[in-house]
């Protein structure tokens, strides 16, 4: 089997490409094959599996156009700007999140003759767009407020329609927001939630934008590796035409997630953050949901690993800290 991750450097993709090389397969079959795509270059894995690391922008047709005449078996298209970048720059967000993905779909069709990969496209809870209830089920409307938003929906629409005629088969699956993400900060309007636990643990200062009553949908990086493995080899016979799921996860309030840092890690860590209201965030974050009921996705498989905040934090620093943080 030969699979194509796109935005195999960043944060996910790495740990995407970090569990199929230890794995060797991706569901039943060996992975014979591996291509690695990133604007900046992915690390080479240390892996006996072929892999070939190509960087490259998804905005550039014919750059993608060469990625997918591999005929890759499975596509992982990861790629894109984050919330707060396609927010602040129109026109960049629409030719890396949308021009990129069609790009991408066109380029699988034209080849033709046959050729069906799965295509797992990563979406976001940023498709939906207030008013909502407190709990968004199923059947909610798609209606996103904010670029980014709007660009990952209609990727989902894309995906949906291009399956439908038969050109791919292709599943899009909206994660929550992952928490806690190692490494540094990035542009996203939701990075300070994982802040708020990450640097506290490596013994610096965060900075808390909003109340403690905000609350958000989260999930762990573990989660996400495994909500995407399970798309790349799922029936996708079970799903209907509604291609577009929305993912497991958990509600938490941010008081509750700092409750949560104290039941495990101490008051000396949960001492280092700091409020500092900004209007800006917090008028971005009142827009955006809080819950979810994710019956479809459940019933089709996809499970969270961890069924409380603590649980998250213990595997950021299981995972990312080698079990130990700064008291």
């Amino acid at each position: 089997m030969h699979i194509l991750v796109l935005g195999a450097a960043g944060m996910v993709g790495r740990k995407l490409v970090e569990r199929l090389t230890r794995d060797g397969r991706l569901g039943k079959s060996d992975i014979t094959r591996l291509t690695l795509q990133d604007v900046v270059a992915p690390a080479k894995p240390e892996t006996s599996i072929p892999a070939d690391v190509v960087t490259c922008d998804v905005a550039d047709q014919a750059a993608v156009t060469k990625l997918v005449a591999g005929r890759p078996d499975v596509i992982f298209h990861l790629a894109a700007i984050v919330s707060g970048e396609a927010e602040a720059d129109f026109d960049k967000g629409y030719r890396i999140n949308l021009d990129g993905t069609r790009y991408l779909i066109d380029a699988v069709r034209a080849i033709g003759g046959g050729y069906k990969p799965r295509i797992v496209f990563t979406s976001s809870i940023a498709v939906f767009g207030a008013p909502f209830p407190d709990k968004i089920g199923d059947e909610f409307l798609s209606a996103p407020l904010t670029s980014y938003g709007t660009q990952k929906a209609i990727g989902e629409l894309l995906i949906s329609d291009y399956t439908r005629k038969g050109l791919f088969d292709g599943v899009s699956i909206r994660l929550p927001t992952i928490c806690v993400r190692p490494g540094l900060p990035n542009k996203a309007a939701s990075g300070f939630f994982s802040n708020i636990i990450r640097e506290p643990l490596a013994g610096k200062e965060a900075v808390l934008p909003v109340s403690e009553d905000v609350r958000h949908w989260h999930a762990s990086p573990r989660s996400a590796v495994g909500f995407l493995l399970h798309a790349g080899t799922m029936d996708t016979n079970t799903i209907g035409p509604r291609r577009a799921l929305s993912m497991p996860g958990l509600s938490a309030t941010v008081g509750e997630q700092i409750a949560a840092l104290g039941r495990v890690a101490g008051k000396s860590v949960t001492d280092r953050i700091k409020r500092v209201p900004d209007q800006t965030i917090t008028g971005i974050v009142a827009g955006w949901p809080r819950d979810f009921v994710t019956d479809r996705a459940l019933k089709l498989g996809f499970i969270t690993a961890e069924k409380t905040f603590d649980d998250i934090i213990r595997i950021h620093i299981e995972d990312e800290l080698g079990g130990k943080f700064v008291s």
